[in-house]
């Protein structure tokens, strides 16, 4: 990486994540819950923003958010949740970790919503 969170084709991190996004069902999501590596980024957190602290181990940011309950390991709860209602996820990895935010039911944007 170069400067100012670039790689070397210039794409900065945000950007390269953005485009690394896509919707996933909880039926595929959960052998990464198995595994233990999915986050949960609640719709206070932009998951791009997220998944950037995690990529650029920013532990200040997201301890804060760990505090506040907004960003945090998937639990079992969430999976009964989530078996039971069957939601679809934004999702990014940043590897090993799997990042999830719930879509809102009937959303129909091509990107994650920006969280300002």
């Amino acid at each position: 990486m170069t400067a100012d969170n670039e790689n070397d084709d210039g794409v900065d991190l945000h950007t390269r994540l953005n485009h690394e996004t896509a919707v996933i069902s909880w039926a595929e999501l959960v052998k990464h819950f198995a595994r233990g590596v999915v986050i949960r980024v609640g719709p206070e957190v932009d998951l791009i923003d997220a998944a950037a602290v995690l990529a650029e181990d920013d532990t200040v940011s997201l301890q804060a958010w760990i505090d506040q309950g907004t960003v945090s390991r998937a639990s079992d709860d969430n999976a009964r949740d989530w078996t039971a209602r069957e939601p679809d996820f934004w999702c990014v990895v940043t590897a090993p970790w799997v990042l999830v935010q719930e879509r809102p039911e009937g959303a129909t944007e091509s990107t994650p919503p920006t969280v300002h």
